[in-house]
C-alpha cells in the first residue's frame, strides 16, 4: 500500500498530504483512504485492485460524475491528475492497480450522527432534499453524451450469469428472478425513463451538510444504464429504517408512503418522472430486491464463503411469495 500512495502522491500533487485508511464495509471492492492537507479533510483517493473491472469502466464512472459535478449536481468531483487523467493505471506488486482522487464531500453520514437529522429541521426536508438531489442526477443524465460507456442493464441481470452464479439449491428463488426479469424486459427504455442511475442511492453514498441540510453525493462505482425508477425504489426500501418502529402494518405502509411523497416533491422539482412509471413502483421495488440478492451472492463468489440465507431472506421471500412494496403489504 506504501507504494500505491507514493506513486499517488507524485499522480494528483498530494506531496504533504497524510492518507488515513477508512474501515472497508462488508462488500466493499475498493481501499478508500481520506487525503488531508494542514489538518483539512479534503480529498478521497480511491485505489481499485480486485482486477473485476476495466480501466474503461472506471473512465465511464469517473467522467459521469466529474460531468454531473461540473454541471450543478450535489456530486463529489473527480479530480484530474497531473497528466489530465480522471483514473490512473499503476502497478504494484506486478498487479494493476486503479487509482482515483475525488473531492471530499461536505458534511457527514446519517449514521455517524447517530440517524439524527440536523437539529431545527424537520425531517421532511431531509425526504425532499435527497429527492432533489436524485432528481438533479436524473436530470443531468438525460442529457449526457458519454466517452465511455457502462454497463447495460441486462448485460448483468440476465439469467445466462445469474443461473451460473446462484446455486441450484435456490431453484425457486432463480425461477422468480427469471420471472421478473421478463417482466423488465417489456419495460419502455426511451430517454425519459432509462438513463445511466447511481444505482446505490442510499445513506450510505451521500453526505448532509447539518448546517443547511445540502446534501452531496458520491460512489458512483455502481453506475449503470437503467430505469430511473430503480433509484427512486430503493429510496422507498431505504425509508424502512424510519418507518420499523411502527407496529401496524396499516400506519407503516402510510409512513412510507409519506417519506416517499416527501422525497417525490423534491425530484420533480428538477426532472419530472410519469405516472405510468410511478404505477410501477412494486416491481422496480422488486429489482432492487434482485440486485441485493445478486449482490450477496456476488461477494460471497468473491470472499470464497457459502452464503447464510438469512442475509437475503427477507427480499427472497417478499419475490418468491409475491409480496408487494418489500413486505409491507398494499393498503
Amino acid at each position: 500500500m506504501k507504494q500505491i500512495i507514493e506513486q499517488a502522491k507524485n499522480l494528483f500533487s498530494l506531496e504533504n498530504s497524510t492518507f488515513t485508511a477508512v474501515s472497508g464495509h462488508e462488500g466493499g471492492r475498493n481501499q478508500i483512504m481520506i487525503v488531508s492537507l494542514n489538518g483539512d479533510n479534503q480529498y478521497v483517493l480511491r485505489i481499485s485492485a480486485l482486477g473485476d473491472r476495466t480501466e474503461n469502466d472506471y473512465l465511464a464512472e469517473t467522467e459521469f460524475a466529474h460531468f454531473l459535478a461540473e454541471n450543478g449536481a450535489p456530486v463529489a468531483d473527480a479530480i484530474p491528475s497531473v497528466h489530465g487523467k480522471l483514473v490512473e493505471c499503476i502497478e504494484a506488486d506486478g498487479k494493476e492497480v486503479y487509482v482515483s482522487l475525488f473531492a471530499y464531500a461536505k458534511g457527514i453520514l446519517i449514521a455517524d450522527n447517530g440517524y439524527q437529522y440536523r437539529e431545527g429541521a424537520p425531517l421532511s426536508e431531509y425526504f425532499y432534499n435527497t429527492g432533489k438531489a436524485l432528481g438533479k442526477i436524473h436530470s443531468l443524465s438525460k442529457a449526457y453524451v458519454p466517452v465511455h460507456n457502462r454497463p447495460n442493464y441486462f448485460d448483468k441481470y440476465n439469467m445466462s450469469y445469474l443461473d451460473h452464479l446462484i446455486p441450484d439449491k435456490y431453484h425457486e428463488l432463480k425461477r422468480v428472478i427469471g420471472k421478473r426479469l421478463e417482466e423488465f424486459h417489456t419495460l419502455p427504455m426511451d430517454k425519459n425513463c432509462y438513463g445511466l442511475v447511481h444505482f446505490d442511492f442510499s445513506d450510505g453514498n451521500y453526505h448532509i451538510d447539518m448546517n443547511t441540510g445540502e446534501i452531496t453525493v458520491f460512489d458512483f462505482d455502481n453506475c449503470i444504464y437503467c430505469w430511473y425508477m430503480f433509484d427512486l425504489a430503493n429510496l422507498w426500501i431505504h425509508n424502512e429504517g424510519w418507518t420499523r418502529q411502527e407496529t401496524n402494518p396499516e400506519k407503516r405502509f402510510e409512513l412510507l408512503q409519506q417519506c416517499f411523497d416527501f422525497q417525490l416533491q423534491g425530484y420533480k422539482t428538477e426532472t419530472d418522472i410519469s405516472e405510468e412509471m410511478l404505477k410501477k413502483l412494486p416491481l422496480f421495488i422488486d429489482m432492487v430486491l434482485t440486485e441485493n440478492i445478486v449482490d450477496e451472492f456476488e461477494c460471497c463468489k468473491r470472499e470464497g464463503e457459502e452464503l447464510d440465507y438469512e442475509d437475503i431472506e427477507d427480499a427472497a421471500e417478499c419475490l418468491i411469495n409475491g409480496i408487494p412494496y418489500a413486505g409491507f403489504g398494499e393498503y
